[in-house]
């Protein structure tokens, strides 16, 4: 905008005169920050009354992020933040175009407090610092990757004016130092749903200081705002056909619904999936095992990796796809348990468990054997049965069977290396045809990115998130009582499994 210059006689005083400016581009209850009011004089003599605002409107607010000298002509930025369990991504956006100029991701420097968000609670709640460690260890996170992405775009922080931040409820409490102590006490109740509007000033964020940060919804303690923006990003709360949408990690939580309902429930899958638990388990990277073929006959075994290097251990896509071969081979049978019969020198007892060498110390990078165990197995047996068990719950809610279902999308990292087929093999997904799923990636950082560019994206999710109607698995016996039949492989009920029993 342009202002014009005061005189003697026109000697008005400097707010009044933006703010005039402002209505005049229909921003009629503009408010402005004690930062932004200091700067005010110099700024708009610095730009000889030439500047460039940056309001936010959110929630019937409007805010000044920003007063710079003179017009401006670099690209309004702002970033799209997944607070994972695991992971953490941050997307760099043009705001004006959407365009994702730089994208960088690490691990939740909060794992060194636990794998789960219920040991994270724990320490949060038993530790005299525990909330402040796991806080600032996200923070941490977080504002790593803010500058990697500042310097290898040769950008400075008073740039960025905007953040969405997605993340589960646990991870989302945390993030602003609330504690999540009550997640896990019966009757597992949040502090919050709806986040207020935050500036970035407020958590020692790398962002303008006035920059507002906005937390997508929770819907209930274990179905936080990162399931909200990936329904965001499925659309499935405009389809007309049932839609089946999954995050598979260290929690498990599923939504199924349409235009017109919304379910939706999380299960504690365990860090099975994410390589906790497991003898040689690691989360998906470069080494990683991804694939296993076992000769039926010899039971020989070849594998495949992340990045095609030698083996260091094996993720939850292998686990998955290892447990499917083991049991077509005959190694192991319908409980998990190995067969003692095989004639095989890969099969061995120890001390401890029987064990399969999936890859011999020669050949890996760890420079001893890698091997599956009979309790491996059995995690992997529990993991799956408890996010199968998730989904038959909710269908039998509504009074539905697993062929109503016209889509099923899977989220997650995990489920971009995932095998559909040997996932039906174990029991973890409905057996129904291939074509009916798809993968989605990180839906919660895409949602987060659209809720950055969109005001009516942003509503949308907040009604999905008051449309979703959560399921408490641990109330009554339904959950549990299909639990127990999903600690087989594929299913006690092989009914549910035509394509398997076939």
């Amino acid at each position: 905008m342009t202002l014009d210059e005061p005189t003697l006689t026109e000697n008005g005083a400097d707010l009044p005169k933006l703010m005039s400016e402002l209505r005049k581009r229909n921003l009629h209850n503009v408010q402005i920050g004690l930062e932004n009011l200091r700067a005010l004089p110099e700024v708009l003599r610095a730009g000889s009354w030439q500047a460039t605002v940056t309001v936010v409107e959110i929630d019937g607010q409007q805010r000044i992020v920003s007063i710079e000298p003179g017009h401006v002509k670099a690209p309004l930025l702002g970033l799209a933040i997944d607070i994972g369990t695991t992971t953490v991504v941050v997307n760099l956006v043009n705001i004006e175009t959407g365009e994702i100029i730089d994208s960088q991701g690490s691990y939740n420097k909060q794992a060194r407090y636990g794998d789960d968000v219920i040991t994270r609670i724990v320490h949060a709640t038993d530790e005299e610092k525990g909330l402040a460690d796991l806080q600032q260890a996200v923070l941490n996170t977080i504002n790593e990757l803010v500058d990697k992405l500042l310097t290898a775009n040769n950008l400075e922080v008073d740039q960025l004016k905007a953040a969405v931040v997605a993340g589960n409820t646990t991870m989302t409490q945390l993030f602003l130092g609330i504690n999540p102590k009550y997640i896990r006490l019966e009757p597992y109740i949040p502090t919050v749903a709806q986040v207020p509007i935050i500036k970035a000033s407020e958590l020692g964020l790398r962002l303008n200081s006035e920059a507002i940060i906005y937390n997508f919804p929770a819907v209930a303690s274990y179905v936080g705002g990162d399931i909200v923006s990936g329904v965001l990003a499925t659309n499935m709360a405009k389809e007309d056909a049932v839609v089946l949408f999954i995050d598979i990690g260290t929690n498990g939580e599923m939504v199924l619904g349409n235009q017109d309902w919304l379910v939706t429930c999380a299960c504690s899958a365990g860090p099975a999936f994410e390589g906790g638990g497991i003898t040689f388990g690691t989360r998906a990277m470069t080494g990683a095992i991804e694939r296993v073929i076992i000769e039926p006959n010899s039971f020989e075994v070849e594998l495949k990796t992340i990045g095609n290097g030698k083996p260091m251990g094996i993720c939850g896509s292998g686990l998955i796809d290892g447990l499917s071969k083991l049991r077509n081979a005959g190694l192991i049978d319908r409980s998990g348990k190995f067969n003692q019969n095989i004639d095989s020198n890969r099969l061995r007892r120890t001390d401890e468990d029987w064990e399969f060498v999936l890859a011999w110390a020669d050949d890996t990078e760890l420079g001893k054997d890698i091997v599956l165990t009979e309790s491996d197995i059995k995690n992997i047996i529990r993991a799956k049965g408890a996010i199968y068990s998730g989904i038959r719950t909710m269908l039998k809610m509504m009074e539905l069977d697993g062929y109503a279902i016209e889509k099923i999308i899977i989220a997650g990292g995990f489920g971009n290396f995932l095998n559909i087929s040997d996932a039906i093999q174990i029991g973890l997904l409905p057996d129904l045809p291939l074509d009916k799923y798809l993968f989605l990636g990180n839906s919660s950082v895409k949602g987060a990115k659209i809720a950055l560019l969109s005001k009516e994206a942003l509503l949308e999710a907040e009604e999905v998130g008051r449309k979703m109607t959560y399921l408490e698995l641990s109330v009554g016996n339904a959950f549990m009582d299909e639990f127990v039949s999903a600690l087989f492989l594929p299913h006690t009920d092989l009914s549910q499994f035509p394509s398997v029993k076939q």
